[in-house]
């Protein structure tokens, strides 16, 4: 395996969407072409399948180092109020676009620290939201919460709204590690904040664990799925610290390149923590993904509905979802949108009557077909064609690149599909890259993702 991985470990995208926004063409990109796309898109499938909100709230009280996310460290809590009006005129602008009630069928709030916003504020917002819209029957609302301050009464709050699902930022348990990336969270912490949530009715309690920060052994590892395993956690997502300080800034430079662990090193420690949560009971799902088979996500893979998008791995499918807030990223399947990425220009244009999107992209026919193929593979590690449907015409080409990884046991290609190997799971994205001729054809100067490995 280490062979392995010192020959596949090289910078990749981890495709929440396709094309990746790297390659978006913006300078095509219009804010009228993409309210266009999304009022058919909305057209095609509201009454079906509803839509998703993924709506970003970005304040934090401190910096945490290994965070990739856009936002806005302060101790000032007078910008919730201002911040979530601005939310709620940005989904009227929305809503002005349609002509029927949207159906939610999802809807996520992420950050920065959704739970740095009191309990009644996030109230406010969400009685807002759902004033004008209808709650799908089923629908799975979720949140990111922090275990050092998701309260009792945030937890009650939401669940009397019908959120039924809870991902909390774990990390690792080991001090000397939590103090690299500044994020100090007991033990206690997280089993109080989990314990907490099951009373409140939650039915998915997640935990995000990160293998290769700086500092962490496997030992470490080791540990944390250790404690992880006392509080069974119905679903965990296990991945790799991305490191890009290149894109992130100082954020990402609270120590040297020479405290994190190796290659080789990395993927020890994610063949032992797998090992673990396999041995607990849970299943891996798609790339980096633990359930127990009583998750909504485990139910997802058997009916066959998993999908993947901007929000990560999701137990249902919409084609349709609206980003709301600073730097939020939006998707109606024929493109992509994402709003601007300062919170005062995004409250100016949002006073203005703006939507504020500032950058996208307009999916070719060509980008819709490639697209199913890389979602085909993260979702499922398999992906077919034929004439009629997923043929392309590089498609030989990106096979006979493919060979080299057949050679390796890590997929196996056949006449019209193509499936990844148990062997082949921690490798799906270097399958996906073969796929993206957008990368193919031109491929960066600098780094812009982090390594596949």
């Amino acid at each position: 395996m280490s062979n392995l991985i010192q020959k596949y470990n090289v910078a990749g995208p981890r495709y929440t969407s396709y094309p990746t926004v790297p390659y978006w063409k913006n300078e095509s990109f219009t804010s009228d072409a993409w309210t266009q796309t999304l009022q058919q898109s909305f057209k095609e499938t509201n009454a079906t399948e509803g839509i998703s909100l993924y709506i970003h709230l970005p304040f934090c009280e401190s910096l945490c180092t290994f965070c990739g996310c856009n936002k806005r460290i302060t101790k000032n809590h007078g910008v919730e109020i201002p911040y979530l009006q601005s939310v709620l005129k940005e989904w009227q602008l929305y809503r002005a676009l349609f002509n029927e009630k949207p159906i939610i069928k999802e809807l996520h709030l992420g950050g920065g620290t959704p739970t740095f916003f009191s309990a009644e504020n996030l109230k406010s917002l969400l009685d807002g939201i759902f004033e004008h819209s209808i709650k799908a029957d089923g629908a799975e609302l979720s949140f990111e919460g922090h275990p050092n301050n998701t309260t009792e009464a945030h937890l009650h709050m939401l669940a009397s709204l019908g959120f039924n699902r809870v991902s909390f930022g774990v990390q690792d348990y080991n001090e000397t590690v939590q103090k690299a990336i500044h994020r100090i969270q007991p033990f206690e912490n997280v089993k109080k904040a989990t314990e907490n949530s099951r009373k409140a009715g939650y039915t998915s309690v997640g935990h995000d664990i990160i293998f290769g920060l700086p500092f962490q052994k496997k030992e470490h590892i080791i540990h944390t799925i250790e404690r992880t395993k006392v509080l069974m956690p119905d679903r965990i997502a296990f991945y790799s610290y991305a490191h890009v300080p290149w894109i992130k800034g100082n954020g990402q430079r609270g120590f040297k390149e020479a405290d994190l662990p190796t290659a080789s090193e990395k993927r020890e420690q994610y063949e032992i923590g797998k090992q673990m949560l396999l041995e607990a009971g849970y299943v891996e799902i798609g790339m980096d993904h633990f359930a127990l088979k009583t998750d909504s996500l485990y139910k997802a893979v058997e009916n066959k509905t998993i999908h993947r998008n901007f929000m990560g791995y999701t137990a249902s499918k919409t084609q349709a979802m609206i980003g709301l807030g600073v730097s939020a990223i939006s998707d109606s399947w024929y493109s992509f949108a994402q709003n601007v990425k300062t919170v005062e220009a995004y409250q100016k244009q949002v006073e203005e009557g703006k939507i504020p999107v500032f950058k996208g992209h307009i999916l070719t026919q060509e980008d819709l077909t490639i697209r199913k193929h890389i979602l085909n593979l993260m979702c499922k590690l398999t992906t077919t064609w034929s004439k009629e449907q997923g043929w392309f015409a590089e498609l030989a080409d990106v096979l006979i690149n493919l060979k080299e990884m057949e050679a390796d046991g890590l997929l196996h290609i056949e006449r019209n599909a193509l499936h990844i190997t148990e062997k082949g799971r921690p490798f799906v994205r270097n399958a996906c890259m073969a796929f993206d001729l957008l990368l193919q054809r031109k491929q960066p100067d600098t780094q812009l993702f982090s390594m596949t490995v």
